[in-house]
């Protein structure tokens, strides 16, 4: 897909509707998958007490939570006024603000580390983000970032994935064009988004672990629930293509069942790297 094709503006405008009406869904959802990694990434941030942090794409308030555990002086900021709301009643002891990633309000070299959570395949622009990060990082500053790794690693989402395309899902005309979901999978081009911003240092790796889910239906309600483009990309569908892609879900799902319950593979990117 080239650049020319993707609507930056209306697809950040998408995704944030989006966010406001799943909030909820994805605090139950994906809270417990990615809560697992907030420590990694403030671990790449080398986040220490006393650190200025700026949490991107806050949500629920996970990682900003975490690193004030740690005792750093932490901001969270995020586009979706509902994921500010419950991130205050989730961590009330917390300052959380709306801001948009592509151009933070905050001055030059405000934070001694810049983390987020997830936050690039909801972008329309990532590089512009991270020369935002760039920006308001301190000198020796690092940022740390996360995305999901390829849908057959990342199996938590990879399924619903794999079963849309089994299903021969187009994406409806209503939903905006964005960048490839998970271009940044690639450690190479993950990479080169962050030395692309003078950041040294750069390094990737990668996270895995096992998640579990009482069964099909309980994955694909949350799937559905907390989620913004592949939820959209479900219910544009016909009928029977949403039927042809619940039955393929069900028979690609089937493998991972162990002991009564679901046990799906996760696996996520992330990628660091420190300012001069």
């Amino acid at each position: 897909m080239s650049d020319s094709m993707v609507d930056a503006d209306a697809f950040n405008a998408f995704e944030a509707a989006g966010w406001n009406e799943q909030s909820a869904g994805y605090d139950a959802f994906f809270g417990p998958v990615t809560t697992r990694v907030a420590g990694p990434l403030l671990d790449a941030a080398a986040v220490e007490r006393g650190d200025r942090v700026l949490d991107v794409a806050s949500g629920p308030g996970y990682v900003a939570a975490l690193a004030a555990e740690r005792g750093a002086a932490v901001l969270g900021v995020d586009v979706a006024e509902s994921m500010i709301a419950l991130a205050r009643e989730l961590q009330p002891e917390l300052e959380f603000l709306h801001g948009d990633a592509e151009a933070l309000p905050f001055p030059d070299a405000s934070f001694e580390a810049v983390v987020a959570n997830f936050l690039l395949l909801h972008l329309g622009r990532p590089e512009r983000a991270l020369a935002e990060f760039a920006r308001v990082l301190a000198p020796g500053g690092r940022v740390a970032l996360t995305v999901w790794d390829l849908p057959e690693r990342a199996r938590v989402i990879g399924v619903l994935v794999d079963a849309l395309a089994e299903a021969g899902a187009a994406p409806p005309p209503e939903l905006p064009v964005g960048p490839p979901f998970f271009r940044f999978s690639d450690e190479d081009e993950f990479a080169r988004l962050l030395s692309g911003q003078g950041l040294q240092d750069v390094e990737v790796q990668t996270v895995a672990f096992a998640h579990h889910e009482a069964d099909a239906d309980e994955l694909w309600s949350g799937l559905l629930g907390g989620t913004v483009r592949m939820a959209a990309l479900v219910d544009g569908q016909t009928e029977v293509t949403q039927r042809r892609t619940r039955e393929a879900f069900d028979r690609i799902v089937a493998p991972y069942e162990a002991g009564g319950r679901l046990e799906l593979p996760v696996s996520v990117k992330l990628a660091s790297g420190r300012k001069r």
